[in-house]
């Protein structure tokens, strides 16, 4: 009886003694959460965990006088006991506060501070990979090239004034291609501009590159043999077919670079994007190598132990150190000087240790969803994995169950990050990874040995590569087919308050799983748990759904998506869809779409090729059947382009006198000229639509060019118009004179930057009789026809101000605007199934230059579309 009490005391010690510094990573976690985020908090901060330590110093050698079996004593002597903690806890709370001192002024050189809008000479070290991407660039026009992190290290103004510093930016570089850019650990001089990042993001400052940099020290030999080895391997995975090339790089090195963004996309919808980061599976892999090698070369364990050492240095230079890595590998060095000192080395403390080591160093790293993601997965799997199996070994073989658990595991305890990421849950996940796990591995050591093959024989670099190709298009085949599954991705509750949510219902579905006591209890939990999953999902998110759906005028011709600041509006007739450019931002254009229940486009314009009018183009490829697109300009554009051809849609390059119908509307490209030489904004193509509604799309044109377009003579008045570029005060008076628009539709977004809509737009309105509807006060803004009259209804209501001729609508949801002139029944010409017409898309002028050059045979067919920024 005595052994057996000893021994339960003893394994209640083991597992007290695996989480004793559980408590001190939480708290490093979230002191430097809230100090990074908040720098001025640094000082207190320092001055509170000195006084902890002092206070837990002092009451420590005092021991309690009361009795040991009495309520007070035993209380008194919990808290002796949680004194340590306390102190240590304070301690590394002091640590992250003092680190923060000495480094947040790094992070603000005078310099940038006095000149964020000029233009400066930078001289920076390359740190991170370049991957191709979109963005808004540093005046708000798209624009593509490359993006990688740096270490600036000295800026100069153009009066010759200079500063040396320290920081991490992140420079996006335009026109330049990941094969052509600055390899790791280069030194650059560029030209750029700089914008202030948030407190608490690892890269202090965003650079926009002015031309190309110019390298004046190339990378010393100690990274210059990892960037020809990743470049080599890279070179070899381009010319394998299909998926597997595209991960190759990313199961062996990390490197994602080659991956396209539909690629990615069904990776995070399946679950498996975190195959393509290196983690502890790849160091553990790594290690385990040195140790055989070094095993049957005959070294001792000291020699083995330091080979091993070193060869987990090389590997953390070959992929790059991001987060995910540096938290491996500071998990893989505790445990090689654990073993060097024949100290057992646990898992819980293991990673406790390397979390608060890490953070201490550097606090930024709270802030990384990256390494956030790859310290809850370690947790998940050290924590739940025996467990569940165990749970699971009821149902069904131990093997079986231990398979399930572990992809599991990881992801419980990642959901609650994943879904504030994203509101979404991947309910496929699971299964995903039970048939992609096999491949994983396999993938990683013949794509390791691929690469160091390749660089010592270069003949054999390919047939190489094929081998680590076999395994990655199995998972790239597995994640085509789950993300393409039915409810591949299950909407949920968005924000801090669905976090929360995921939490809490995921700590009581493992508590009714794994407890073993109270079964009343876990009954009662199960059944509560059920009904709040069905809850959320019946009456939250789906009748939610039913709800706004049923909401919106059933009736409707024009509806302006509320999708931030940008354009994404629908026009629909007898169940033919337009969409007209698709704004920043995809996953608001689908929630848009799902909203108005629309699956197929059958037309989509894409005015022009800023972000926040084809950001969201991930939601609508493969869904489009035609598109009208403005001239292109640079290779950005016609890798947008190339995207859509590839995904099955009749791309045509948009000019005046092109027209089709859509239902029972007509519709007209009025901008621009076949012969144009305009681009971006000038280029907008400009529609107008003609039926029971009169509608005019304006794009983003700017004064001039809507002068332009009235000396065409075309433009008549019209019901609705959608005003031209969110509102801006670059707008002609005369225009909306002319068109004599009863309701002015303008897609903003709520406090943007750019002071839209400007008051100069909203007296040319007013001065029009155009009643305004903005979506940044109104949402979904919606056009109906109601018993002859057309009826603007919106999601939301608000007051219009005192003065306000030029404002919004009245409070009331719906405002009826005069009734639609009468006009001659609309004949509908004959269309194919999607309700164009096909004689009529191109349009009737004479053959342009240009015009077909965006077809299958003029656009390279792996063009890839750069990910937004």
């Amino acid at each position: 009886m005595t052994e057996t009490r000893h021994g339960a005391r003893q394994s209640a010690s083991t597992r007290w003694a695996d989480h004793r510094l559980t408590l001190p990573a939480l708290c490093a976690w979230g002191v430097a959460f809230a100090v990074v985020d908040q720098p001025a908090a640094a000082v207190p901060v320092l001055i509170a965990a000195f006084a902890c330590t002092a206070v837990s110093l002092a009451l420590w050698p005092v021991r309690p006088s009361s009795p040991k079996r009495s309520r007070r004593g035993r209380v008194l002597r919990a808290a002796r006991s949680a004194l340590p903690t306390i102190a240590v806890c304070a301690g590394i709370g002091a640590s992250i506060a003092s680190a923060v001192l000495v480094f947040q002024p790094l992070r603000e050189p005078p310099l940038l501070l006095d000149e964020t809008q000029g233009m400066l000479s930078a001289e920076l070290e390359v740190v991170g990979t370049p991957s191709e991407t979109a963005h808004s660039g540093f005046a708000g026009q798209s624009v593509s090239g490359v993006r990688f992190e740096a270490t600036l290290h000295r800026i100069q103004n153009t009066a010759g004034r200079s500063d040396r510093t320290s920081t991490r930016v992140l420079l996006f570089v335009d026109d330049l291609g990941t094969v052509d850019a600055p390899a790791i650990g280069s030194t650059i001089r560029v030209d750029a501009r700089f914008r202030a990042t948030d407190d608490g993001s690892q890269t202090a400052w965003l650079a926009f590159a002015e031309g190309r940099p110019q390298t004046i020290r190339p990378p010393g030999w100690q990274l210059a043999w990892a960037a020809e080895l990743r470049a080599r391997f890279a070179d070899a995975a381009r010319g394998l077919p299909g998926d597997g090339a595209e991960l190759v790089p990313g199961l062996a090195l990390g490197d994602d670079s080659l991956v396209d963004a539909s690629l990615d996309e069904a990776m995070k919808d399946s679950g498996l994007s975190h195959l393509t980061a290196v983690s502890g599976a790849n160091c553990a892999i790594v290690i385990a190598g040195a140790f055989l090698i070094a095993g049957f070369a005959g070294l001792r364990r000291s020699a083995r132990l330091g080979a091993a050492g070193a060869v987990l240095v090389l590997f953390v230079v070959l992929v790059t150190p991001q987060p995910s890595v540096i938290r491996a590998a500071a998990m893989a060095g505790i445990v090689l000087m654990s073993m060097g000192a024949s100290r057992s080395a646990r898992g819980m403390p293991v990673l406790c240790v390397a979390v608060i080591s890490l953070i201490v160093t550097d606090p930024w790293l709270s802030h990384s969803f990256g390494f956030a993601l790859s310290s809850l997965a370690t947790a998940g799997l050290l924590l739940f994995t025996r467990p569940l199996t165990a749970a699971l070994s009821r149902w069904m073989p131990t093997w079986l169950a231990a398979v399930i658990a572990v992809p599991l595991a990881a992801q419980l305890a990642c959901q609650p990050v994943l879904a504030l990421l994203t509101p979404t849950i991947a309910p496929y996940s699971v299964p995903a990874n039970l048939l992609a796990a096999p491949a994983a591995p396999v993938a990683t050591v013949v794509g390791l040995l691929a690469c160091l093959v390749g660089a010592l024989i270069p003949a054999l670099a390919v047939p190489t590569a094929w081998l680590c190709w076999v395994p990655a298009a199995w998972i790239g085949a597995v994640a085509r087919f789950f993300a393409g599954a039915p409810g591949a991705r299950l909407p949920w509750v968005p924000g801090l308050i669905g976090a929360l949510l995921v939490l809490v219902l995921t700590a009581l579905a493992l508590w009714v799983v794994l407890a073993t006591g109270a079964p009343r209890l876990r009954r009662f939990a199960a059944v509560f748990l059920i009904a709040a999953i069905v809850g959320v999902y019946g009456g939250v998110l789906v009748g939610g759904t039913i709800a706004l759906r049923l909401s919106v005028p059933q009736n409707w011709r024009i509806a302006a998506c509320d999708i931030g600041q940008g354009d994404a509006v629908l026009v629909r007739s007898d169940g033919v869809t337009a969409l007209i450019d698709t704004g920043p931002d995809p996953d608001a254009l689908r929630a848009c779409l799902d909203r108005m229940q629309i699956g197929r486009i059958d037309l989509l314009v894409l005015t022009h090729f800023d972000l926040d009018h084809i950001g969201g183009l991930d939601a609508v490829v493969g869904r489009a059947d035609a598109v009208l697109v403005g001239p292109t300009d640079g290779r950005s554009d016609v890798s947008v382009v190339s995207r859509l051809v590839e995904s099955g849609a009749a791309v045509h390059q948009a000019a005046r006198g092109d027209r089709g119908v859509l239902g029972r509307l007509r519709w007209e490209v009025l901008w621009p000229t076949v012969d144009t030489t305009l681009r971006g904004n000038g280029a907008s193509v400009t529609l107008l639509f003609s039926g029971d509604v009169d509608a005019l799309f304006l794009g983003d044109l700017g004064e001039s060019d809507q002068a332009q377009l009235m000396a065409e003579g075309r433009v008549g008045r019209v019901d609705v118009v959608k005003v031209a570029h969110h509102g801006s005060g670059d707008q002609s008076a005369e225009l909306y004179e002319r068109i004599h628009a009863r309701a002015g539709i303008i897609s903003v977004g709520a406090d943007n930057d750019y002071g839209h809509p400007n008051n100069r737009i909203l007296e040319i309105l007013s001065g029009a009789a155009t009643r305004v509807f903005r979506t940044d006060q109104l949402g979904l803004i919606v056009v109906s026809i109601e018993d002859g009259q057309t009826v603007v209804w919106s999601e939301k209501a608000v007051a219009a101000p005192a003065a306000s001729a030029l404002s919004v609508p009245p409070t009331r949801l719906e405002t009826r605007i005069d009734r639609v002139r009468t006009r001659g029944n609309c004949t509908r010409r004959k269309t194919n199934s999607q309700g164009l017409d096909p004689a009529t898309l191109v349009g009737a002028g004479p053959p342009r230059a240009g015009g077909a050059g965006l077809g299958h045979r003029d656009v390279p067919r792996r063009a890839q579309h750069p990910a937004a920024s």
